[in-house]
């Protein structure tokens, strides 16, 4: 039980240090209604969904996602923890990535799930 949960906590710190990095040098888009702008738009490369994300709101996105041919990937901590992980001192539902800048996360993330 013990290794299963480790290896759970090294799999999110990777998710975090990659989204860490995607802060630093690429570009991305914080929120809600600026995500389903970049989904509409078709600029979005991949889109993060908070764990307590309201049902309603994650189905709307996952269609979006799905219409624009985007990965979801379903961040496996509260809208708190999504925030911290961002660098923020806010709560964090969702948020696009239109750029990944030096980070691997687009290549590691959507078959993750």
């Amino acid at each position: 039980m013990s290794a299963k949960a480790s290896k759970q906590s090294k799999a999110a710190d990777s998710i975090n240090a990659r989204l860490q990095l995607v802060m630093r040098s690429g570009k991305y888009q914080l929120g809600y209604k600026t995500t389903l702008k970049t989904l509409r738009n078709g600029k979005s490369k991949l889109i993060l969904i908070a764990n307590n994300c309201p049902a309603l709101r994650k189905s709307e996105i996952e269609y979006y996602a799905m219409l624009a041919k985007t990965g979801v990937h379903h961040f496996h901590g509260d809208n708190n923890e999504l925030g911290t992980a961002c660098g923020r001192y806010y709560r964090v539902c969702c948020l696009s990535i239109t750029d990944p800048g030096d980070s691997d996360i687009i290549r590691t993330l959507p078959g993750n799930e």
